[in-house]
């Protein structure tokens, strides 16, 4: 037999300073689609989130809320940032947190390796520093208002808050080292940097010339020991990117790490840069592989601005869901917006487009085809006669769709693989409104053509069920077990959908897939 292909994927890990919006929630949903696709594909499929708890920002946080660090952490991450993978239905196989005991060693092993080797060293660094963002700016990254509370100061263009001059004692990584040795990568492996916006931008940033990295901090202890010089601590992002490799075995568990890595890395765009450029070179100083790629999405806009819990414009994924429910969240961003650009979120749109695509486009299909089924044939789904033209058509549809959806997965265009299956939902509505079940059930003579019409759609809606599964795995669950689908539905291997295989009969559908909500928004919008 044939081993498994391997499919690690890693969202970010998110900063506990203040509770997830639906930004957060957005990047969790895409690498949870494509996990699941892949599992469902049979393929060896890993996928890691968690928290990044350390840092100047979480500890003025936390003494803001008269707390310790390591306290507000705690408390934000069983409060919110692991009841939301609930809330989203996310089917992460592990959380790291950075202030994990397996996090902290294997991060020690990997910083005494690269300073043992040559690639750290201590000097004096001065320059502008976000807190915000935790991290050092250039001044084309910053902006001055000229009136205003701030009128005359030196503002980052992320968080609109003013830069600190910090002048510090450092240990910095050899990262200048590394710029031909990237732009290498970037030349060879075309696709290492997606969507094409981000690579062109990432290698112009890179050809402009690559400074040494500052990676510790004594003004501050919140964070992990530099091991030989316990007066700093590692700088958050240099710690924070080594997540995705011990969170797989990374200095602990060999044969783990070599099963996993490397990853496929789902980032917002705004960090891109960390991911496709400080954290490769980390990796080729440390000599191990680089990530399979960095996928820099857009970011999610309401009212033209992008989301951010600074700037008090997020908005908290139950406000959605409590009233859509999680299928309908995960369904709409992962549709709605095209993946690696900018996306704006209204609730009208939202609301529309459930109204539209699920209630009545799915939802309304799944319905009548179950009662036809019921009524006609008492529930036992019938043996097909012969195949017309239209019918043909349909199982065409059934296979393209599968091939096209799988297609785009593999391009991590979930948009586009929901609009080629979305193709097969609207082809099946359509068979319906031209065959008309309804008017054969009235002659006995069209018997054998009613039977091979609800065998039809039938196993159209299976083949739906299968596809659907990743996206929206509630919905498509209920479904499954409706049409008398085989075991669970997520067995099914998504690349041969339209050839699932189930039990003959049907049974009712308890409540509509997705009924109808009258109200837009909730109170507090």
């Amino acid at each position: 037999m044939a081993a498994r292909e391997s499919f690690y994927i890693a969202t970010p890990i998110f900063y506990v300073n203040d509770v997830p919006h639906i930004g957060h929630a957005y990047t969790e949903v895409a690498a949870d689609v494509l996990a699941r696709w892949h599992r469902q594909a049979g393929d060896d499929t890993w996928l890691l989130t968690g928290t990044d708890e350390h840092g100047q920002k979480i500890l003025r946080t936390a003494v803001a809320n008269d707390t310790t660090p390591k306290a507000w952490a705690d408390r934000l991450v069983a409060d919110a940032w692991q009841p939301l993978l609930k809330t989203i239905n996310i089917s992460n196989d592990d959380f790291i947190r950075t202030t994990d005991e397996r996090h902290e060693y294997a991060v020690t092993v990997f910083l005494q390796k690269l300073y043992d080797d040559g690639f750290i060293y201590s000097g004096e660094y001065e320059g502008y520093y976000c807190v915000g963002c935790e991290e050092y700016k250039q001044l084309d990254d910053l902006m001055e208002l000229p009136s205003g509370d701030y009128a005359g100061r030196l503002l980052c263009k992320i968080h609109s808050i003013p830069v600190e001059v910090l002048k510090e004692k450092n240990y910095f990584f050899r990262m200048s080292d590394f710029q031909q040795r990237l732009l290498d990568l970037y030349e060879s492996q075309p696709d290492f940097i997606q969507p094409e916006s981000v690579r062109n931008e990432i290698i112009q940033f890179v050809r402009a010339g690559l400074d040494d990295l500052s990676i510790s901090r004594s003004s501050f202890d919140w964070g992990i020991k530099i091991p030989w010089d316990d007066s700093h601590v590692l700088y958050v992002w240099f710690d924070a990117l080594l997540n995705y490799i011990t969170a797989v075995g990374y200095g602990t568990d060999q044969e783990n790490f070599e099963r996993r890595w490397p990853a496929v890395q789902l980032v917002g765009k705004d960090i891109a840069r960390f991911h496709a450029v400080i954290w490769p070179a980390m990796l080729m100083a440390a000599g191990l592989p680089v990530p399979r790629k960095v996928f820099g999405h857009g970011w999610l806009l309401v009212g033209g601005e992008k989301m951010s819990k600074s700037k008090l414009t997020g908005i908290a994924p139950s406000e959605i869901t409590e009233t859509f429910g999680a299928d309908a969240f995960r369904y709409y961003f992962m549709r709605a917006i095209s993946f690696g650009q900018d996306g704006s979120f209204s609730w009208e749109d939202l609301s529309a487009r459930y109204q539209a695509e699920l209630a009545n486009g799915f939802g309304n299909l799944a319905s009548r085809v179950i009662a036809m089924v019921s009524r006609y044939r008492d529930g036992v789904i019938p043996d097909p006669g012969a195949f017309t033209e239209a019918d043909e058509a349909i199982r065409v549809t059934e296979r393209r769709a599968t091939a096209d959806a799988d297609a785009a997965i593999e391009r991590l265009a979930i948009h586009e693989a929901l609009a080629a299956i979305w193709i097969l939902v609207d082809e099946l509505n359509g068979y319906i409104t031209i065959q008309e079940p309804w008017a054969l059930a009235k002659d006995p003579a069209n018997a054998e053509r009613l039977d091979t019409v609800l065998f039809t759609v039938v196993r159209g809606l299976g083949t739906l069920a299968v596809l659907l599964a990743p996206v929206i795995p509630d919905a498509a669950a209920k479904l499954w077990a409706a049409i008398g689908g085989a075991g669970d539905v997520t067995e099914q291997d998504v690349r041969a959908a339209y050839d699932w295989l189930g039990a003959p009969t049907v049974t009712a559908l308890e409540s509509s897939l997705f009924p109808r909500i009258e109200q837009v928004e909730p109170a507090s919008a």
